[in-house]
């Protein structure tokens, strides 16, 4: 985000790390600041209310505060009473960054219990599965199913299986608010690699890497890049050998099969 709205999103972002700093529960945070989210979303006075610039920031807190505070965590009310005070490029802003930073207080939560590395690998799996498995993806993206029945769905296949913040972000990505599960998984995944102040990888490999070979992958990775690398491994056939590394918009191709391409455009050129 940019402008205001960026702004505002870096100042709350330190509001969060202070609560958590401070002893907040940060699953409970997590889920008051996606619940506020999903109730600005879906209320649009109630958003164009408590982001009017015009407004007083004392009367836009004290609303705020009026229509959560039964019903989230009290840390939660007070970072989304905060948030209302702040200045928004557009209304509809202030739902989104609730609901990043309601992802990142989730996952800090679960890098505290010294799950953060598990969460990113299972986001990332399960995200993988809907993408190949066209039954499941369909069945997550039907709208004649209600979210309960989809949110059902992800707890028999997750349930007793991932880590318990994996659930709970699996179970918010079939509710819409990214289009698709997953582009919802997608957000997530940079969500927590932002959360945990590093960046992801995705590494595309003919065979699986031995740890060892993970490991120097990611050291090297993360020198280049001056930040600490999340691997995400996909198993890639077509690759033959070698490796092919994606993080962000940064394309790294050292596959046997790109110099084989190249090679097959130079003899044709």
């Amino acid at each position: 985000m940019l402008g205001s709205s960026g702004a505002s999103f870096a100042r709350l972002t330190d509001e969060l790390d202070a609560a958590l700093a401070g002893g907040a529960d940060g699953a409970a945070l997590g889920d008051g600041l996606l619940t506020a989210a999903e109730v600005l979303r879906g209320q649009a006075a109630l958003r164009r209310a408590v982001t009017d610039p015009t407004m007083p920031s004392a009367a836009k807190s004290a609303l705020a505060t009026n229509v959560f505070a039964s019903h989230l965590d009290a840390g939660a009310t007070k970072l989304v009473a905060s948030a209302t005070t702040t200045r928004w490029g557009r209304s509809g802003d202030l739902a989104d960054v609730l609901n990043q930073l309601g992802v990142m207080a989730i996952v800090k939560a679960a890098d505290k219990a010294g799950e953060g590395d598990r969460v990113e690998g299972e986001l990332f799996t399960f995200g993988r599965t809907v993408t190949e498995n066209h039954d499941l993806r369909d069945a997550l993206s039907d709208p004649a199913r209600s979210v309960a029945d989809k949110q059902a769905l992800v707890r028999s296949l997750l349930s007793g299986k991932a880590a318990t913040a994996t659930v709970r972000l699996a179970e918010e990505s079939v509710k819409g608010t990214y289009r698709t599960v997953i582009g919802a998984i997608d957000e997530y995944t940079r969500a927590a690699a932002s959360a945990r102040s590093r960046l992801v990888a995705t590494v595309r490999v003919a065979r699986p890497l031995a740890a060892a070979q993970a490991t120097r992958l990611a050291t090297a990775l993360g020198g280049a890049q001056q930040r600490p690398i999340h691997l995400n491994m996909v198993i890639d056939p077509s690759v033959v050998g070698g490796v092919h590394v994606e993080i962000g918009d940064h394309v790294v191709d050292g596959s046997i099969s790109s110099r084989l391409d190249d090679a097959r455009r130079r003899v044709a050129g």
